[in-house]
């Protein structure tokens, strides 16, 4: 089962460095999305820059590919810790993808994804919950707070293990650290690109 770990673990960075906003920028508009808007590769930044369509596109590959790591590893039977380093894994894979000199995106979509494998009653409760936010203000970051914030609370009402209401804390962290790093360092094209 060692073995069945360590691929569960390696196959879910692999699948997280998936750059789907990074191949829709090339493909639709030939950019790199990480030079333009506010340079995140995520579906925020793939909506405001590429279009709608092509936001949505990157937003259910972003969390499919979240949830597909972590049903991957269920399938294949690792053990829980394993199966939680798989979703970390995925998340860090997007956030510091292989294929890209390690700069991804901030990975909320794909926390979405992997938490919405193991917690679903709670993640369907707050997604429902930050949509009112995201409607009225269009702030994606807004939203994110609302989805993510009471995940732990909502998990325990919901009788969830304390595993995974450990997990809807420390997951979400991986997402406010990343914005955290971005918005104190952009990449060098934003800096260039600011300083002209």
């Amino acid at each position: 089962m060692v073995w069945g770990s360590m691929f569960a673990i390696i196959m879910g960075y692999l699948l997280g460095s998936f750059p789907s906003a990074y191949i829709a920028g090339r493909l639709l508009r030939g950019v790199d999305i990480r030079g333009v808007g506010d340079s995140n590769m995520g579906a925020a930044n793939a909506w405001h820059e590429l279009g709608a369509r092509a936001g949505i596109v990157v937003l259910i590959a972003d969390v499919g590919k979240g949830a597909a790591a972590m049903l991957i590893a269920t399938v294949i039977g690792v053990s829980l810790p394993a199966l939680l380093l798989t979703g970390l894994a995925v998340v860090a894979g997007h956030n510091w993808p292989l294929f890209l000199g390690f700069r991804g995106g901030k990975g909320a979509a794909t926390t979405f994804g992997v938490l919405l494998t193991q917690l679903p009653y709670p993640m369907l409760i707050l997604l429902g919950v930050a949509l009112i936010p995201f409607a009225i203000t269009r702030n994606v970051n807004l939203a994110g707070a609302f989805l993510f914030s009471p995940a732990a609370l909502v998990a325990w009402w919901l009788d969830a293990s304390g595993a995974l209401i450990a997990y809807s804390i420390l997951l979400p962290c991986m997402v406010g650290l990343t914005h955290f790093i971005t918005t104190r360092n952009p990449p060098l094209e934003v800096k260039e690109r600011r300083s002209t």
